[in-house]
């Protein structure tokens, strides 16, 4: 099994580091910009939740179930965010990228494309997926606005799909991209990470 692992991915705009403990502090002040964790659509864990979470993360990768990563301004060598590779199916060479966010004050500056190429890369180019998924809260529009700007295409609406911490139903939107279509989509995300530079 190759999908859980967790390797350093970098290009001139993000990197991508096996999430560990020593990234909890970062963390910590991004999860804390702008009180992004108090959004009731998103699963942002609260600054002092951090540490909980990334030994969550680490405690599924050793399951078999994850591949983590704490997304990283090379610029300043601050961690800004976390993603991860999950619903790992090796056999049917599928995976899906989530369990993603990112401090608000990174968000348009060109990590997100950026950090999302690499993990693209990996799925299609290394690990030889046929379809890497990507799926968000019905209610979470600025996430699904990124996710369809990557070359995603909506495959449906899974509704009534999960039972939030709160309590709350979610209706959760899936998007896709398949092998055949990668070529394009890389295009397009080397051409937004170059406009971003």
């Amino acid at each position: 099994m190759v999908f859980e692992n967790a390797p350093l991915l970098e290009n001139a705009r993000a990197r991508l580091e096996p999430l560990a403990p020593e990234h909890a502090a970062d963390l910590r002040v991004a999860s804390a910009d702008g009180d992004v964790w108090r959004l009731w659509f998103t699963s942002i864990p609260a600054p002092d939740d951090v540490a909980a979470e990334i030994e969550r993360r680490l405690a599924r990768q050793r399951a078999g179930e994850m591949a983590p990563w704490a997304i990283v301004d090379p610029s300043s060598g601050t961690a800004v965010g976390m993603t991860s590779f999950c619903s790992l199916d090796e056999p049917n060479r599928r995976l899906e990228i989530g369990y993603t966010w990112l401090r608000p004050s990174a968000q348009g500056t060109g990590i997100n494309p950026a950090a999302k190429l690499l993990l693209l890369e990996r799925a299609f180019d290394e690990l030889g997926c046929i379809a890497v998924q990507f799926c968000t809260h019905w209610h979470n529009h600025p996430s699904r606005q990124a996710i369809a700007r990557l070359g995603a295409k909506q495959d449906g609406v899974l509704r009534s799909h999960r039972i939030m911490p709160d309590g709350h139903v979610r209706d959760t939107v899936v998007f896709s991209i398949l092998a055949g279509e990668w070529p394009a989509v890389r295009r397009g995300l080397e051409a937004r990470v170059e406009r971003a530079r």
